[in-house]
């Protein structure tokens, strides 16, 4: 509950901090983009996407998806700094302090603002020590080149690094469904490396999302 007293001090009462309207502020003049703090911001379009998965694949064939996932490792250590210090600003409260509702519904706004879809994390399998993590409208997923597995390697990068910051665990991240092979939405798998080992070698075998998680399950 918001006490009066603290309405006396400061009146502002935090809303969505990663709200459209409010975060994204562009200079159409300079041909910039920033965010509420002031950081830049950078627009990709679908041929720059396309471009890096061509010339990945050109240029190291079957470890592309193996490069772009420790392109989103490094990314993802950095991004979930600035998530954090942005949150701590605004909401004068650490990441680790906040309830798991709030946390969330942070993370999926700020998964929707920055143009990367809609994020959904899926604790069902908590018990058996598994994270996971469904997204909708990937832009990787729509314009990286059609093939037979998944393709959102850098999206699985960011969530193994992302995670192993926030639970202070190495975790490691498989995606193991694709929108871009027709399922409704993509789904990865958060755990640790050694219990996820298997999970690669059955995604290359064509198994399903559900016979994996049978698996695991089982195991």
């Amino acid at each position: 509950m918001i006490s009066v007293a603290d309405l006396l001090i400061d009146n502002r009462i935090p809303g969505n901090y990663f709200a459209i309207d409010a975060y994204v502020r562009s200079d159409l003049e300079l041909g910039l983009l920033e965010n509420r703090r002031g950081n830049r911001l950078l627009a990709m379009p679908e041929t720059l996407i396309q471009a890096i998965y061509s010339g990945l694949d050109k240029e190291t064939g079957q470890a592309t998806g193996l490069v772009l996932f420790n392109c989103g490792r490094w990314w993802g250590k950095n991004f979930y700094a600035r998530f954090c210090e942005e949150i701590a600003e605004y909401y004068k409260t650490a990441v680790s302090d906040m309830a798991m509702v709030e946390f969330i519904q942070c993370l999926q706004q700020c998964w929707i603002v920055h143009g990367w879809g809609k994020i959904e994390l899926d604790q069902t399998h908590q018990h058996l020590g598994f994270l996971l993590v469904n997204t909708w409208n990937s832009p990787f997923a729509a314009h990286a080149p059609k093939g037979n597995r998944p393709v959102c390697h850098l999206d699985a990068g960011i969530f193994s690094a992302f995670f192993s910051q926030l639970s202070n665990r190495e975790l490691h991240c498989v995606q193991t469904d694709c929108e871009s092979l027709g399922a409704s939405c993509n789904r990865f798998i958060l755990g640790l490396p050694d219990r996820l080992r298997p999970v690669e070698s059955w995604v290359q075998d064509g198994l399903s999302h559900d016979e994996m998680m049978q698996r695991l399950a089982q195991s």
